[in-house]
């Protein structure tokens, strides 16, 4: 029982700082303002957000199905 809570207090310890550092670093960010309008037809428009984010997904999501094989 002693290692479940040991275990369950790591996740909750590296949740907090994650959250903590997520919520403080855009503050020491100064960016300068961007034009937010881009015409998609431009193929000098970045598509940047939306498929970076799934195909980070896709890459996690496929190292976990690979470390589950191993076992």
């Amino acid at each position: 029982m002693n290692y479940k809570m040991n275990k369950q207090y790591k996740i909750i310890l590296l949740f907090a700082v994650l959250m903590i550092i997520l919520v403080v670093a855009p503050s020491y960010s100064f960016a300068q303002i961007v034009d937010p309008g881009c015409d998609p037809a431009d193929p000098s428009c970045p598509i940047d957000g939306g498929v970076s984010l799934l195909i980070a997904a896709g890459i996690g999501l496929g190292a976990k199905r690979a470390m589950h094989k191993k076992k």
